[in-house]
């Protein structure tokens, strides 16, 4: 019985603390938020929409797309990318290649991992040398792809060692289900 009396006497003293003073909401009298979204989809979006980006910003593009919302991971990683985040647009090849929040794009799929490419992203170096290699929204030039993989490779990315290991063989690194997409025009 005394510990239930005693738990009373703290919601009764927590109660009359709480009827205490109301204090002016900091949003409205323009000093911001008081206790802002920190790590949410929401606040990403926030930051994106004010033109801020950052790494943790540009990586939770990874879990929208992943969650399937495409458009507001294209709107986030447009974004980055303009930015220079050079992961943003192995993302936004991704998506063009893939026809994800917006139209299946090879042409710019492929502009987007030349640019990663130029700024010296292993990945985009890889993924160019690929588009190269099979002639995917750019013209084919297999010389100029091997060199690209050799250079993502000499950078430590393993799935271009793997394909240096292959002997350039494409299979290696396609996967069945994707067979169609890389065949050639005509």
């Amino acid at each position: 019985m005394r510990a239930f009396r005693f738990g009373l006497a703290v919601w009764a003293v927590l109660g009359a603390a709480s009827a205490g003073p109301v204090w002016a909401d900091p949003a409205e009298d323009g000093q911001g938020d008081l206790n802002p979204e920190e790590m949410t989809i929401n606040r990403m979006m926030q930051n994106i929409a004010r033109g801020e980006t950052s790494m943790t910003t540009c990586a939770t593009g990874y879990f929208i797309t992943k969650s399937g919302r495409h458009a507001q991971a294209r709107t986030l990683f447009e974004r980055c990318a303009q930015d220079g985040w050079s992961g943003a647009m192995t993302w936004m090849s991704q998506l063009d290649d893939n026809g994800l929040g917006g139209p299946l794009d090879p042409q710019a799929a492929a502009d987007w991992d030349r640019q990663a490419a130029e700024a010296g992203d292993p990945v985009g170096q890889f993924n160019f040398g690929l588009d190269l290699m099979r002639g995917r929204g750019v013209a084919r030039d297999p010389a100029a792809g091997r060199a690209l993989v050799d250079q993502a490779a000499r950078a430590g990315l393993a799935v271009a060692r793997r394909l240096q290991g292959a002997g350039y063989d494409l299979d290696e690194v396609t996967p069945d289900a994707d067979t169609w997409k890389y065949a050639p025009l005509s």
